[in-house]
């Protein structure tokens, strides 16, 4: 500014005489040519050094090409074209007036800055160059853009807005001394503002919008509606899923949304991509039936199951219990893959919550119906022990086929624990006991390949028998023995000795052996009733019978029945001498 002044300072002004001179050839009025004033004229030729001006004279007007301010380019100025300048002094010699380009834009420029600054308008300028704590913008005249003042937000690279022109806010000017500070960040939020109330007005909820995606997030698509930005949340771009705004949209794309809600207030505004199109859930009802089968894309797994799409914006959960007819709970990704297209079974339907059950292994027959196809109950089968528990041991027949073969049935004899006869991963035989396909239970036995153990038992045993017995359990109410190996019976309190017992554990231990007699025999539902008593008395008759029979005839019987007697003591008593004994 200052070197405008200093070159206005130098100039020759017009002589009287060129006033004069002016005023006999061009027949101008004195106000008409006022020394200052700015006139305009239509360029006629531009040279290497100057700018030939049709001003209204018989003679053209000059403007020295140095005196063309930096904001206009001399090389795009044209033939045609029309330029301001000042009268500074005429040659009457050389047949020309000499004008200033430079002075009448700083004279406007001061006028426009003077306009901008009373009015809160804006001015005009480049951005030439970078600063100490700003830039320098020609308006006319060199004013001066403070950091703060350049963007509504920092700027990152201050050369890209070097070699531009932009609008500016005046917010401080001082004519006499030619200063002046702009702000291109109040003419750009007061140009949002007036868009932001443009915007708001013409909006309603549930109207149609037309609008350029401005960014992309994670979350969602930013649509610049005109100045302001609608959020378009990835929830609302499609009734199906998205994963990534990127999948439908790209910036600078052209959409048109739905307005969903907004507030002024806030400068919110939510809008909806999908809501332009009908909700497929309204005729979910329609379409689907429970019990149908139907196809569909998986198109997530997780921990709980497996999401499957029926249609765009229709999708149904296969839980994980419905993943296989395996007894075992497997990962939905050692079953399904995204993108496969399966056949489900609908479960279930609830269109208020927008849920879908559905089912993979429904949409197949059941294993055990396969295998009742191929096998009945009481045939062989081969298989693998793949688990044991205190109750019984698993074992797979086929792919995706278990069986349970229950304690009870893995051994005739009496076992504490499956793990006694079987190990996980053991090749065994066994006897198909049962096939339920309603309640999905496949029953196995072991003992059963040896035949009824029972059957036989009461084939070769009658009720008067003696057998040999060992003590495997001992109750209130008497003891149960072990007759042979799977089989057993009880010897009831009544039936332990002649003499009245009443605490068995006293008496008895476990492991002991002794006769018994067979008192009571029921094929039918597998029980033994036996008498220690009776046994007793039993084997003292064969032994007086035995005895009789070794003896001299000529003993007498009462010789013989007191000699026997003798020989007879109570169990009792035997007992505690042998506990003395000990």
């Amino acid at each position: 500014m200052s070197e405008i002044t200093k070159d206005a300072d130098n100039e020759d002004h017009i002589s009287s005489q060129d006033y004069e001179s002016l005023l006999d050839q061009y027949q101008f009025s004195a106000k008409e040519i006022v020394p200052g004033k700015i006139i305009k004229g239509k360029v006629i030729k531009v040279t290497p050094t100057h700018v030939l001006v049709d001003i209204g004279f018989k003679s053209e007007g000059i403007i020295p090409k140095e005196d063309i301010i930096q904001s206009l380019d001399i090389t795009e100025i044209r033939p045609g074209d029309t330029i301001e300048a000042t009268f500074e002094k005429s040659d009457s010699k050389e047949g020309y007036v000499l004008l200033s380009h430079r002075k009448a834009m700083a004279f406007k420029a001061l006028n426009d800055l003077d306009r901008a600054f009373n009015t809160n308008s804006w001015v005009k300028g480049k951005i030439i160059e970078k600063i100490r704590n700003g830039y320098t913008v020609n308006v006319g005249i060199r004013a001066f853009l403070p950091d703060s003042h350049a963007d509504v937000r920092a700027v990152k690279e201050p050369q890209e807005l070097i070699g531009n022109n932009y609008k500016f806010k005046v917010i401080r000017f001082d004519r006499k001394s030619e200063n002046a500070v702009l702000s291109r960040k109040l003419f750009l939020q007061d140009e949002r503002e007036k868009r932001r109330r443009r915007v708001f007005n013409q909006i309603s909820q549930g109207q149609k919008i037309k609008g350029k995606v401005k960014s992309l997030t994670n979350f969602g698509a930013f649509i610049d509606l005109g100045g302001v930005e609608g959020l378009l949340h990835v929830s609302d771009i499609s009734w199906g899923k998205t994963s990534h705004p990127s999948e439908v949209f790209q910036v600078g794309q052209e959409v048109e949304v739905v307005v969903l809600d907004f507030n002024e207030k806030e400068e919110r505004i939510s809008l909806g991509y999908k809501q332009l199109t009908p909700d497929p859930w309204e005729s979910v009802e329609e379409k689907y039936k429970v019990g149908t089968k139907v196809k569909g894309t998986v198109v997530s797994l997780t921990d709980f199951g497996a999401f499957v799409e029926l249609e765009k914006g229709v999708e149904g959960l296969v839980h994980v219990s419905d993943l296989t007819w395996s007894r075992k709970i497997v990962h939905p990704k050692k079953v399904l893959s995204p993108g496969e297209e399966v056949t489900v079974n609908i479960l279930d339907i609830n269109p208020s919550s927008k849920r879908i059950s559905l089912g993979l292994k429904q949409a197949t027959p059941h294993p055990l119906e396969v295998l009742k196809q191929k096998f009945s109950p009481g045939s062989r089968i081969m298989g693998t022990i793949t688990s044991i528990t205190d109750f019984g041991a698993f074992m797979e027949v086929e792919k995706g086929i278990e069986g349970l073969i229950h304690i009870s049935d893995i051994s005739w004899e009496k076992i504490k624990h499956p793990s006694d006869k079987l190990k996980v991963g053991e090749e065994v035989e066994a006897i198909i006991l049962n096939i339920d396909i309603e309640k999905q239970k496949l029953s196995l036995g072991i003992k059963q390949l040896e035949g009824d153990i029972w059957e036989d038992f009461f084939k070769r045993q009658k009720t008067g028998d003696l057998v040999k017995t060992k003590i495997v359990r001992i109750t209130d109410f008497g003891v149960f023995v072990e007759i042979t190996p799977g089989i057993e019976g009880i010897v009831f309190l009544s039936e332990l000795d002649e003499k009245k017992i009443e605490k068995p554990e006293e008496a008895f231990s476990i492991g002991e052996e002794r006769i018994a007699k067979i008192v009571k025999m029921s094929p039918r539902e597998k029980k033994i009733s036996l008498s220690f008593k009776l046994a007793q008395f039993e084997l003292q008759k064969l032994e007086y019978q035995k005895y009789i029979q070794s003896q001299d005839d000529k003993l007498t019987l009462g010789d013989l029945m007191k000699d026997q007697l003798k020989k007879i003591r109570p169990i009792r008593k035997a007992k505690k001498k042998e506990d003395k004994d000990d």
